[in-house]
């Protein structure tokens, strides 16, 4: 299906609505009815213009409701991407989300062609996988109440990317039996055991965004950073807090908020 030349204005519209929110710090209830996407085309059309004012792009975030789900994926730009224990301050990390994450990184190109890449080809272009956090802020007051549509189109609530030390042997590694655990301050927040939102394939969301996603992505890039979907869903934070993530084999992730006062 594709999008109007009226619709995309409209669509221009909403992009600069969560834009504005998200620049000056100013976050909105929820978008007027005629600038809400009405479909995951439409959102994922918000997205690509939101994407322009955030370049350079450093790596996806993907994800799938379920092991036969159609993956959905949200850009994530390099400015918002932090070294493994970061300080996260400023005006824009308002809600502090947390996400246990495994992240691969890309150590050689896939650029779009049109014989679809095979999974052998885009494990060999991974140059390491990562346990990672990912912090969720959002353009809406509350994110937890709007629409999925309108979720989707603000970034799918990316705010912010950390990735701790490379995995040895990542592939030998049972996703199935893999144990999480997020802390924030010392306190056990989640515990969960195979609990990868899209099953427990995890190159297959990676297959899909070297071929089906080539046509927004423009290709993988080496450097490039590929989260998996959350593991512990969402966990809120606060001001002044440390979070942890650990995995059973797939290493320790580390970040902070500062205090509000910095």
């Amino acid at each position: 299906m594709s999008i109007s030349a009226a619709r995309a204005t409209a669509l221009q519209q909403t992009a600069d609505a969560l834009l504005a929110a998200r620049r000056t710090g100013t976050p909105i209830a929820d978008l007027a009815a005629d600038l809400a996407p009405a479909t995951e085309e439409e959102s994922f059309a918000v997205q690509d213009i939101m994407m322009q004012a955030f370049l350079p792009i450093g790596g996806w975030k993907i994800g799938s409701r379920g092991p036969e789900g159609v993956p959905f994926f949200a850009p994530m730009p390099r400015a918002w991407m932090g070294e493994d224990g970061t300080l996260f301050r400023g005006a824009t990390h308002r809600l502090r989300g947390l996400e246990a994450e495994i992240a691969f990184q890309i150590g050689s190109e896939l650029p779009p062609r049109d014989t679809p890449y095979t999974r052998d080809e885009v494990i060999a272009a991974i140059a390491g996988c990562h346990p990672a956090i990912e912090v969720l802020e959002s353009a809406y007051i509350d994110p937890m109440t709007v629409s999925r549509e309108n979720m989707l189109a603000d970034l799918q609530m990316h705010g912010g990317f950390v990735a701790g030390p490379a995995v040895p042997q990542w592939q030998t590694i049972d996703w199935a039996t893999e144990k999480v655990t997020l802390l924030t301050d010392d306190v056990v927040r989640v515990e969960k055991i195979g609990s990868a939102p899209g099953g427990n394939d995890l190159i297959r969301l990676l297959v899909y965004l070297a071929n089906e996603g080539a046509a927004r992505t423009g290709g993988l890039h080496v450097g490039d950073w590929i989260t998996t979907g959350s593991w512990t869903g969402v966990t809120w934070s606060s001001a002044g807090s440390e979070a942890v993530i650990s995995f059973g084999r797939a290493g320790t992730v580390s970040l902070q908020f500062a205090p509000e006062t910095l």
